[in-house]
């Protein structure tokens, strides 16, 4: 299932995160990437305040992505130098809700149907080009549904939400 878009104001947000470049399919990544990140938090005595999160720096489809795989904090804190801290921007994102597995096609519809609600919509993303490769702004899928906690892959919960100018 997934919602309508919609357009909101969102605060600056903290997270932090392991800085990786991964091939399409990237699934089996993921997961030892976010145990080192949550095994970094534990040690240095920080409490997760929100979901886990994947930020998309680049999404050209024919080479690695640039992505973040980290959890949300609820400050600014020093990376290590392996694992950065960053923020996603405070401003408008465009956001839905994808409620379904995480593997299969649900989220990439999901994606293609918000990408498509902002091209209907006149909807201009917040991106910047760095290496003659585009560079998104804020472009972030939320994990909310922790599958340790939740069974059921047809409940797994995704927010994907995209900074617009």
């Amino acid at each position: 299932m997934i919602t309508k878009p919609k357009l909101e104001a969102r605060p600056k947000q903290h997270y932090v995160a392991i800085r990786t470049a991964v091939p399409i399919p990237f699934g089996k990544y993921l997961p030892p990437l976010w145990d080192e990140v949550h095994h970094w938090l534990v040690r240095e005595g920080i409490t997760l305040i929100g979901p886990a999160l994947i930020r998309y720096l680049t999404t050209d489809m024919s080479k690695n992505l640039d992505i973040d795989v980290g959890f949300v904090v609820d400050l600014a804190l020093p990376g290590d130098g392996h694992i950065i801290a960053d923020f996603l921007p405070e401003g408008r994102y465009a956001t839905l809700l994808y409620t379904g597995p995480y593997k299969g096609k649900g989220l990439f519809k999901a994606t293609v149907a918000l990408l498509d609600w902002a091209n209907e919509n006149h909807v201009l993303w917040n991106t910047s080009t760095r290496n003659g490769a585009e560079w998104w702004n804020g472009r972030v899928e939320w994990y909310l549904t922790d599958p340790d906690l939740e069974a059921d892959p047809k409940k797994y919960q995704t927010e994907l939400a995209f900074l617009v100018q």
